[in-house]
């Protein structure tokens, strides 16, 4: 959540890049050539060495360079003989490692809003940083509406279906770095939909539903939102998932996204993920688009941005994309097995060799 600043340079001395003898260059110009050796430079603390001309001292990777050295010759490149080390080639200069080469002490190495890596928590510890400030993950509520909906488990009647959408929720609010928190599925009654929002504030940040946004008279998200809550905007000019609701319940965030479950996966990625993660200046990880070009017709929608499942073919710049699966916002196997989403704004056309962003999933 702050700029990371270095607290030493790196390396912090001239070092060995690998086993061999710390040497003056000018000593090995016509190899073979022979030095005495007075000494050796292992890594650790220890006295820092003087070497004049016709001399060479053992060193070790990591080790500080004497004073006078300006190359090393790796071991595999000396014969030891006694008190004398023969050189078979010239030394090398860039074998030595320079104060301060990687980084300086003071220089940022991470603005604010970096997502950290295992390679960037050990770049921290390698300048001295002990300590990081960061942004606490925000706690999530996930919340699943619909009379037709079962938890896995169960046997299914006529007319039901498993609920999926609070587990590929949850998985993208991991993949944004924060908390999911999965709540019991909530039948279509609107004073049980009011108890568990009630309940989910207490705890969370911010709710995610899914299902009852639309227009239907069994949309008890929407209409409980329109009664008691603050809704800031309902739908979207975007296909799938035009009908989401963002506002707040009793002063949390909230979402309501569709719940055909092609489109919560949708809206998630084009408008939840873009809300949390600029609420830390952060760009995400986890999101790529690239440039592609349609290998068929793509239906789009006057005046809508729309994103059809694509397979991206050949390996050429740039790939060819073509439409993967049933279309439909109800086939999440469709998008399971993509590549990516077309990002086809209202004024494309969608036509066989048109080049369009890809949002990779």
């Amino acid at each position: 959540s702050k700029d990371v600043l270095a607290m030493v340079d790196d390396p912090p001395f001239d070092n060995s890049a690998m086993d061999g003898f710390a040497v003056i260059h000018a000593d090995t110009i016509n190899p073979p050539t022979t030095l005495k050796i007075i000494g050796t430079s292992n890594a650790g603390p220890s006295n820092r060495l003087q070497l004049t001309s016709g001399q060479a001292i053992k060193i070790m990777t990591g080790a500080p360079i004497p004073h006078g050295a300006d190359s090393i010759i790796p071991i595999e490149m000396c014969h030891i003989e006694g008190k004398n080390v023969i050189l078979n080639n010239q030394s090398k200069p860039h074998f030595i490692r320079k104060k301060g080469e990687n980084f300086q002490a003071k220089q940022i190495l991470f603005y604010s809003g970096e997502v950290l890596t295992p390679e960037k928590i050990s770049l921290c510890a390698a300048a001295g940083v002990e300590k990081l400030s960061v942004y606490r993950k925000m706690n999530i509520a996930v919340i699943s509406t619909g009379d037709e909906l079962k938890n896995l488990g169960t046997k299914l009647a006529f007319g039901e279906i498993y609920e999926s959408n609070s587990y590929g929720i949850s998985a993208l609010i991991q993949a944004c770095g924060h908390n999911a928190n999965r709540f019991p599925l909530v039948v279509d009654d609107i004073d049980k939909l009011r108890e568990v929002l009630d309940s989910a504030i207490k705890s969370n940040d911010l709710v995610i539903t899914s299902g009852g946004v639309s227009m239907g008279t069994h949309d008890y998200v929407r209409i409980l939102m329109e009664k008691e809550g603050k809704i800031k905007f309902w739908r979207i000019k975007i296909r799938p998932g035009s009908p989401p609701i963002f506002g707040s319940w009793k002063g949390t965030p909230i979402f309501g996204l569709p719940g055909n479950p092609v489109s919560s996966h949708v809206v998630f990625r084009v408008l939840v993920a873009p809300f949390l993660l600029n609420l830390t200046k952060t760009n995400s990880p986890n999101t790529r688009i690239i440039n592609a070009r349609l290998g068929e017709d793509i239906k789009v929608v006057d005046g809508f941005t729309t994103f059809r499942r694509v397979e991206l073919i050949d390996q050429k710049h740039p790939p060819t994309a073509l439409l993967k699966g049933h279309q439909g916002s109800g086939n999440i196997a469709g998008i399971a097995m993509s590549d990516g989403l077309t990002i086809l704004g209202p004024n494309s056309t969608g036509k066989k060799g048109e080049i369009c962003k890809i949002l990779l999933l």
